[in-house]
């Protein structure tokens, strides 16, 4: 991993602003963080920030960019579970630092990313404190909810491509909701929410309201035939 890293006393004056259950701590355990328990970096495109089947270095504190959260396979394919970006946690780091167990999944940053690395130990005085402590479950219940909207789109086999397949044959404009979509493909509309946004991440369509525009058919074309995956 291309990255710079360095130990305290530094403490970045958006991390209070974006991570508030951190400036809710004590003064004095703070303080120790500050020197002793946390780690800066900044990485690049690409660079792999913690492996799979690894030990869990640290809880990571975005400030900047995203991290791309996935599991892989024995066949090499990746599946994404979520992304972390500013403000937010990776439920992953968590559970291995809960159970003192190897990471099941995989992080790379999805673009010139900086961040705070909390030590373990660090990790753990600071959830003996209520605040952190509710924010940190309170995002696992989140990611739980996501994950099984994620199985469900699992277990009914390539919803993307009858996605991209149903934005097609209308022009260059879809007027449909989200709801309309997922009615038409018999799923959730939290699913075909997560799907538009990845088709729009990588630049095949434009969300609007009530609307969505086709911008590269071409590849829609070619991710219902199931020759093209979206990231």
């Amino acid at each position: 991993m291309n990255r710079q890293a360095s130990a305290g006393p530094a403490w970045p004056a958006d991390l209070a602003g974006l991570y508030p259950a951190l400036a809710a701590l004590p003064a004095a355990l703070r303080a120790a963080l500050q020197l002793r328990g946390m780690v800066a970096a900044q990485v690049d495109a690409g660079a792999v920030l913690f492996e799979e089947a690894a030990p869990c270095r640290g809880f990571p504190l975005v400030l900047e960019g995203e991290v791309r959260v996935a599991r892989g396979s024995a066949t090499g394919r990746s599946l994404e579970l979520y992304r972390v970006g500013p403000g937010e946690i990776c439920v992953v780091s968590a559970s291995c630092l809960f159970g003192s167990t190897a990471l099941s999944a995989h992080g790379v940053a999805t673009m010139p990313t900086r961040l705070m690395l909390l030590s373990p130990a660090g990790f753990e005085q600071a959830l003996a404190h209520e605040p952190f402590r509710r924010f940190v479950f309170g995002v696992f219940a989140d990611r739980l909810a996501d994950l099984m909207s994620l199985a469900e789109a699992v277990a009914f086999q390539r919803l993307d491509q009858r996605l991209a397949a149903a934005l097609l044959g209308h022009g260059p404009t879809v007027q449909a909701t989200h709801q309309t979509l997922a009615d038409e493909l018999g799923t959730v509309r939290e699913i075909v929410t997560r799907l538009l946004k990845r088709f729009e991440r990588a630049g095949w369509v434009a969300i609007g309201r009530e609307r969505i525009d086709v911008r590269d058919a071409a590849a829609l074309r070619a991710m219902a035939a199931g020759e093209a995956t979206a990231r």
